[in-house]
């Protein structure tokens, strides 16, 4: 059945018959959900919820009041083809928040799992972002932008389109982001720059001393060696741990230039 019996859908609601309610869903008062739509097992909407055409989300997830997902792409090139919002696994989505779906026919604004989605932001078409990510009140995406498992970014911060922040990183409120922030670091200003290492974070995911270490000599070839790019990419993989890996190909892969610390 598209609703399933097990669901609670209140009176006011009103869904599409070939929506997809899973078990244990709570479809809040005055909801909508449109044809398309997929809400996986033991999914919360609280009322207002707008869920439109070809989104799905994955089980546990909590959308709360006057969220909008699956929007239309804010983007010129838009043509109403069709594309897709796809959300994973017990995400928090709080209030007034909008995520729109991709530009491009049959592609994907990707959304992981384990997120907290805090209030009135919005994140744009075909973003991709990953897990355990928290994402501040007043935040905006703009398209295209990547966010790795873990990063936080705090209230107000901007992201340009096509930027790519890795993960673990830590971005610091109202800051403006126009380039690429390597993994593992803690950035802030206006225009945004490397301060140092996301200490913090970095325990709190489980990195022991040495793997700590090991960040902070990354970050010293990075930003305090005076090499240049490739050469402290070199030095990075010399390190011959995966830590300096991961930051070597993320270096190396970025298109927009890494931020690096103010002058």
């Amino acid at each position: 059945m598209p609703i399933d019996p097990g669901a609670l859908v209140a009176p006011t609601a009103r869904i599409h018959p070939d929506a997809t309610i899973g078990p244990g869903c709570v479809v809040g008062e005055y909801c909508i959900i449109e044809q398309d739509v997929t809400l996986g097992p033991r999914c919360i909407l609280e009322p207002y919820v707008y869920l439109k055409r070809w989104t799905s989300l994955g089980e546990g997830n909590e959308i709360s009041a006057s969220t909008v997902l699956g929007t239309d792409p804010l983007d010129k090139n838009f043509r109403g083809e069709r594309s897709y919002l796809r959300i994973g696994n017990h995400n928090k989505i709080r209030e007034h928040f909008t995520i729109s779906r991709a530009t491009k026919p049959e592609a994907s604004t990707v959304i992981g799992d384990h997120n907290f989605i805090m209030t009135s932001g919005h994140i744009a078409h075909d973003c991709q972002l990953g897990s355990h990510i928290v994402v501040a009140s007043c935040t905006l995406l703009a398209g295209y932008v990547e966010v790795g498992d873990r990063a936080f970014l705090s209230g107000g911060v901007v992201v340009h389109q096509y930027s790519r922040i890795g993960r673990l990183v830590m971005v610091g409120g109202n800051t403006r982001v126009n380039s690429d922030l390597a993994p593992f670091f803690l950035y802030s200003n206006f225009d945004v720059a490397v301060e140092g290492v996301n200490t913090v974070g970095l325990r709190r995911a489980g990195f022991d001393a040495a793997e700590r270490q090991v960040v902070k000599d990354c970050y010293r070839l990075l930003f305090r060696s005076g090499l240049k790019k490739d050469e402290a990419c070199a030095g990075l993989e010399a390190l011959a741990h995966p830590i300096g890996a991961e930051l070597a190909s993320f270096v190396r892969s970025s298109q927009r230039g890494i931020a690096r610390p103010a002058a």
